[in-house]
């Protein structure tokens, strides 16, 4: 009998909780650089995503919706090589940890020492490729790109009521936390870059709000002199941004656990908390703990 391309999802989630086990044992600056560069891939397919959209204006003009469509296509490229360089990502450790941490496998609070650390990192490696690899090297500092990445910022962080970015933050990590439970269940490649791609293509083209991914356009925009202060973007976009992102994770974190980890001990997991090794639980799902190593 073939053995089967993609895991159950009892199994996938077993995968989450161990996953935020790893993640836990982890150490701190192994966790902060494994997050600047995570912010540096994110970052190479925004600038992709810029080339596309911003190298358009004709056909932005006249079809805006392909337009969209088009650069989206593109950004996912970003998370496909956070999951296969195993780096850390703040967006997928907001559906990690809350699972890890409902199930009693890792303490509380690795939770908000995990996400101040993953949070800086991001904005670390975000900022250093927005501004020594984009702004610096001048690469799109030409028109129309100029233009565009200005008025890209207004329309990310100026423009929209604070509700409104918080709302897309919720529709954009529902989305990459489904990605990311795909790729999980995914046992080979293609199929991860596949299982990634659908749906972070779908949040980018539908304009949502991605809190790291915003952490390169906007700055960008800023580096390029558009009309918005670093302030008005921290209270405007970011804080909004970060909130809806936690609420998207938990749409898929606690029904995976409503669904599939109904057991009060996790697949034996919560004994992790105090000191048991991870692969020597009996009930731990076939294959979990390996593949959870090779998550984002």
């Amino acid at each position: 009998m073939d053995t089967p391309s993609t895991m159950p999802p009892a199994q996938v989630a077993a995968a989450m909780v161990a996953h935020g086990v790893t993640k836990h044992n982890t150490r701190i600056d192994v966790v902060f650089f494994k997050a600047c560069l995570a912010g540096v891939m994110l970052s190479f397919g925004g600038l992709l995503n810029i080339v596309i959209t911003g190298g358009s204006p004709g056909l932005t003009a006249s079809n805006p919706g392909l337009v969209k469509v088009l650069g989206g296509f593109v950004f996912p490229v970003g998370l496909v090589m956070i999951v296969l360089l195993g780096l850390e990502l703040l967006t997928s450790n907001m559906m990690v940890f809350p699972m890890a941490v409902w199930k009693r496998a890792i303490p509380w609070w690795s939770l908000p020492l995990n996400w101040l650390v993953v949070t800086f990192g991001n904005l670390v490696g975000s900022l250093f490729f927005a501004a020594i690899l984009v702004k610096y090297s001048g690469i799109i500092s030409a028109a129309p790109y100029d233009a565009y990445v200005q008025e890209f910022a207004l329309t990310k962080a100026a423009k929209p009521e604070w509700h409104q970015i918080f709302l897309r933050g919720i529709g954009c990590n529902w989305l990459v936390s489904v990605a990311v439970w795909q790729a999980a269940g995914a046992k080979e490649t293609i199929s991860k870059v596949v299982a990634i791609w659908i749906p972070i293509w779908l949040f980018v083209a539908c304009s949502f709000d991605h809190v790291v991914a915003n952490m390169f356009f906007i700055p960008l925009g800023i580096l390029f002199h558009t009309d918005l202060t670093v302030a008005e973007y921290i209270r405007k976009s970011l804080i909004a941004a970060y909130l809806g992102n936690i609420i998207g994770a938990l749409f898929v974190a606690v029904p995976a656990i409503y669904f599939y980890l109904s057991d009060s001990t996790a697949n034996g997991l919560r004994g992790v908390e105090e000191g048991e090794v991870l692969n020597e639980k009996p009930g731990l799902v076939n294959g979990t703990s390996s593949e959870a190593k090779r998550l984002d």
